[in-house]
């Protein structure tokens, strides 16, 4: 525990002075945020609040870029080569990327609430303590998806394109770009089986309506699994020298991340319950937002 613990103080410093982890980590949420609230929001502080959650989901999953950036660089540059020598085990190395990611990935999300706080004058954020089960547990798992990027790549161009595709996928399908009632019923059908999905409605829940952590348990649940299965994956593996191939067996065991939301998926899809709390929630603040009708 020891071990981990000073690894991710130092993965903490060495984050800090990498430009790409500082802008994925902190520029680009910030500009999501300003962009979200001052375009899409028109400032009005009950639009703003709705897209909060699309915000702080965004500044989640782009956690993942930073962290499988840095781990392929490290490997390519002999830095994880000098960790190896210390001795320190995969799972130790790839704890301290999670826990030192997470660290720094808080501090990002207190400001984007108190800037929306204080610039965009939102209400309230509902249920804090279900803000910060998710994003805790958001947080984890797209770093870990993210440190089964880094396992299954050789270089810092194929980590990119990887990268890029996961991102499309899920800034476009997941309802934090445009919301998901607003998507085809064909996307929609496909948005339930990504992670970032869960996210993005599950702190809608807790942050419009205020919904209890049990409400939100599923989404929990899928992330929390999520977070298991890839640190598991990544942990068999991880790679420390950049002579080391990736087999097709081990990028078929990757592809086993997805389990847990897949298996959401499915029950998704036959209950329909997350496109209705969506639904819901895009129909009550635009509700709240239309002004009222002009008496005579």
């Amino acid at each position: 525990m020891r071990t981990t613990w000073t690894l991710t103080k130092n993965r903490m410093l060495l984050a800090m002075r990498n430009r790409a982890f500082i802008f994925f980590s902190l520029v680009m949420p910030l500009a999501f945020l300003f962009l979200y609230a001052s375009v899409f929001g028109k400032g009005d502080p009950r639009l703003v609040g709705y897209m909060m959650a699309a915000v702080l989901s965004l500044t989640v999953m782009g956690s993942f870029w930073g962290l499988s950036i840095q781990l392929v660089m490290f490997r390519e540059q002999g830095i994880l080569r000098r960790f190896r020598v210390a001795p320190v085990g995969p799972g130790a190395m790839l704890a301290s990327s999670l826990l030192s990611n997470y660290f720094l990935t808080i501090p990002t999300v207190v400001l984007e609430l108190a800037l929306a706080k204080w610039i965009y004058h939102v209400p309230s954020f509902g249920n804090l303590w279900g803000v910060w089960l998710l994003v805790s547990l958001g947080t984890l798992a797209f770093a870990a998806l993210g440190l089964i990027v880094a396992s299954v790549t050789n270089t810092m161009q194929e980590t990119q394109v990887i990268n890029n595709a996961i991102w499309f996928v899920f800034l476009f399908l997941s309802g934090a770009t445009i919301p998901l009632p607003i998507l085809p019923k064909w996307v929609q059908g496909v948005a339930v089986f990504l992670p970032a999905t869960y996210l993005v409605t599950g702190l809608q829940e807790v942050m419009l309506r205020a919904a209890s952590l049990w409400e939100v348990g599923a989404e929990a649940l899928a992330l929390a699994g999520g977070t298991v299965f890839a640190f598991f994956i990544s942990k068999n593996l991880f790679r420390w020298e950049p002579e080391e191939k990736v087999t097709r067996r081990a990028k078929a065991w990757a592809v086993a991340t997805v389990i847990p939301f897949l298996l959401l998926g499915v029950w998704e899809s036959a209950n329909g319950k997350l496109r209705k709390d969506a639904r819901f929630n895009l129909d009550s603040v635009q509700r709240s937002a239309q002004p009222p009708n002009p008496t005579r």
